[in-house]
């Protein structure tokens, strides 16, 4: 059984959703704070993380930032704010996915069950290198030239699809119907630029001026294996 941990206070909100997910087939745990949810996911497996973002002792921002050392666990923000500041920061921070409230249960259970989905396809026995980067595809470890590297799952999922492509132009629609099953409403090209641009600034010495993972304007990327 797949486990969520579901971090929001709000209790208006717990028993509603909280019941919802366990009669889809999901284990739940709830933390109503940022140390209770920390506490939890360090002392137990998590297939997925909901995260509110407004918490009585800090933000799912902490949560995320802190989880993202050492996890690649696909996260979800459930949130009342809809600003583009607040969903930019939510993905630049490691978020797979935000959803703002209110929300449309059966919308929230599609896009868990994609990203469990997309999560669980990528564990493979196997490492991949290529340009002093090394993936893991049991564990979802990505390193580069040695250092572990925080990358949440749709940026790993991105890298991967590269790697497998080496020296090939991948059109954006490609990478697009990669990354989200074709399922167009779930990612846009501005979000795919907010990817792609992640990504360099992890895996490039000179994210401005890329070396691996180029730009042919107006039809894709590449990822060029020296």
């Amino acid at each position: 059984m797949e486990k969520i941990l579901y971090v929001e206070d709000d209790l208006s909100l717990i028993d509603g959703l909280k019941y919802t997910l366990e009669s889809s087939g999901y284990s739940v745990d709830n933390a109503r704070t940022v140390r209770q949810a920390l506490a939890l996911f360090k002392s137990n497996p998590y297939h997925l993380l909901l995260l509110d973002i407004t918490l009585p002792d800090g933000s799912g921002f902490d949560i995320c930032k802190e989880v993202r050392g050492i996890s690649s666990v696909p996260i979800i923000f459930l949130t009342a704010s809809d600003q583009e500041i607040s969903v930019v920061k939510g993905l630049d921070m490691g978020g797979d996915d935000y959803i703002t409230k209110p929300f449309k249960l059966n919308e929230l259970l599609s896009r868990i069950k994609a990203l469990l989905r997309r999560s669980a396809g990528f564990s493979k026995s196997e490492f991949w290198d290529a340009n002093g980067i090394r993936v893991d595809l049991i564990e979802r470890l990505v390193w580069k030239n040695g250092k572990l590297l925080s990358l949440p799952f749709v940026e790993y999922k991105l890298l991967c699809l590269f790697m497998r492509n080496p020296n090939h132009l991948l059109t954006r629609e490609t990478i697009l119907d990669s990354l989200w099953d074709g399922a167009g409403n779930y990612v846009d090209d501005n979000t795919l630029s907010v990817y792609i641009r992640r990504l360099r600034n992890k895996i490039e010495k000179t994210p401005n001026t890329p070396q691996y993972l180029l730009t042919e304007r107006g039809i894709g990327y590449k990822w060029v294996v020296e």
